[in-house]
Order: structure tokens, then C-alpha cells, then sequence
């Protein structure tokens, strides 16, 4: 791209306009986002949920160089507890690439 500096992070912030994560608990979303200073503990759940969005409503569409990708959104969430032993992913083996969710779609 021929961004750089807040331009860039602009773009950025479109393509991606939520955190990361957040804490999964009794409610879908305890709280709205994971604290950037907690240490994690054993017993605490999180989800790990990059996403995408090209939303043909935001201003970054002028600096999308492939037309056909506006309005796409990819999202993908890992639900993941946290144990003395280290993280372990609890929707290990739910489909995530294009070709797994192909299929099921097919």
C-alpha cells in the first residue's frame, strides 16, 4: 500500500474495528473487553477472534485495490480455557479454513 502513518492506521482500524478477544464466562461476553493488564489464570476462559471486515460503508473502500472484496467479512473465534499447563483451544477441530468451511456449506 501507499499508506503510512495515521492513513494506514485508519485503514486499519476499519479492516478490523473490534479487540481481539474478550473474556467468555456466564454471559457470551462477561465483559467487553479483555484487560490489557490482567495476568491470565488458571480457570479463566477467553475467546481469540481475529476478523476482517471490508464494509463497502466505510470510508477505507477508496484504498481497497480489489472491488470484489467489499462487503466481505472472515471471522474466526477460539474459545480458549486457561490451565496451569498452558491454553487449551475448547472448539479445537471446528472448521476454519476456506476449503473445511466450503464443505460444510456445499
Amino acid at each position: 500500500t501507499d499508506l503510512d502513518g495515521p492513513d494506514l492506521i485508519q485503514v486499519l482500524n476499519g479492516l478490523y474495528p473490534h479487540d481481539i478477544g474478550h473474556y467468555l464466562g456466564m454471559d457470551v461476553h462477561d465483559t467487553p473487553l479483555l484487560s490489557h493488564n490482567v495476568v491470565l489464570q488458571p480457570g479463566m476462559v477467553i475467546t481469540v477472534e481475529p476478523g476482517v471486515y471490508v464494509r463497502r460503508d466505510f470510508p477505507i473502500q477508496n484504498h481497497i485495490k480489489a472491488k470484489e472484496f467489499l462487503g466481505a467479512v472472515v471471522r474466526i473465534e477460539d474459545d480458549v480455557l486457561i490451565t496451569s499447563d498452558g491454553p487449551q483451544v475448547l472448539n479445537k477441530g471446528t472448521p476454519q479454513t476456506v476449503e473445511e468451511i466450503s464443505e460444510l456449506i456445499n
